[in-house]
């Protein structure tokens, strides 16, 4: 079995693995929530660069959580496909696929405040107008914001894998949760996640094969080669320079 990885430290919700001091790894104190949430709450320290990004960039990009339908157009100020992207952890995998897919607009849940900053910190460095930030649970974005069939993606990249067995049931990617996003999804969107924990992989060629609004992307039903547009993170290429694997899923909206 793989032994532990970057993941292990990262939130429930699927940050970017180049998140060290990501909130996604929880102490087994943490009693498991009644509703799945998206993420587990810890502190982490702001540097000076990610504060002053967020009072430069925020109030352009990071958007208000309201309980209500999100226009999207207006959010980006242009039609656009739109892929939204339930945690990033520190944000360089999401800024080096906006800027690999400048007709393709982000929108990023996470509620780590560091990397909010420092996503915040490659917009402005990057001059990225394609990304916008929610900071705030994304199963409740899903829930109140997002509109029915207006996805044309979705990416969910190195969840927490909560790799003891008693802990499984936090897991984020379970049956009601893809059936939110498939649901989200315009017809021939995709979903995309990845994981470096076979286990959890393993559960989720399950789960996504079960919803019927999805198919898999590969004839053969099983993991789908890593993307062009995914980057590899630094913690994914140590990883599999220690022979760990890792899984990609892509699944289709019927």
């Amino acid at each position: 079995m793989q032994q532990p990885s970057s993941s292990d430290t990262q939130p429930d919700t699927a940050p970017d693995s180049e998140a060290p001091d990501s909130p996604h790894g929880a102490p087994a104190s943490v009693a498991f929530p009644k509703t799945i949430k998206s993420f587990v709450r810890r502190a982490g320290r702001t540097t000076t660069g990610q504060a002053k990004a967020f009072e430069t960039w925020g109030p352009r990009y990071v958007l208000p959580y309201r309980a209500q339908a999100l226009d999207l157009t207006q959010a980006f100020g242009r039609q656009a496909p739109v892929v939204l992207e339930i945690g990033f952890g520190m944000g360089d995998a999401t800024a080096k696929i906006a800027q690999l897919r400048p007709d393709t607009d982000f929108l990023c849940c996470e509620v780590h405040e560091p990397g909010v900053g420092a996503l915040l910190k490659h917009i402005g460095e990057q001059s990225l107008d394609n990304i916008r930030i929610l900071q705030h649970d994304a199963v409740e974005v899903i829930d109140h914001m997002v509109p029915p069939a207006s996805l044309a993606g979705v990416h969910i990249f190195f969840p927490d894998p909560w790799h003891k067995t008693k802990h499984n049931k936090r897991r984020l990617i379970q049956a009601p949760l893809v059936a939110k996003l498939a649901a989200r999804l315009a017809p021939g969107g995709y979903l995309h996640c990845a994981t470096d924990w076979q286990p959890y992989a393993e559960q989720m060629l399950v789960v996504l094969g079960q919803e019927p609004l999805l198919r898999n992307s590969q004839a053969d039903g099983g993991y789908a080669p890593k993307p062009d547009y995914r980057p590899l993170t630094k913690f994914e290429n140590r990883g599999l320079k220690l022979g760990h694997g890792v899984w990609d899923l892509v699944f289709i909206r019927r």
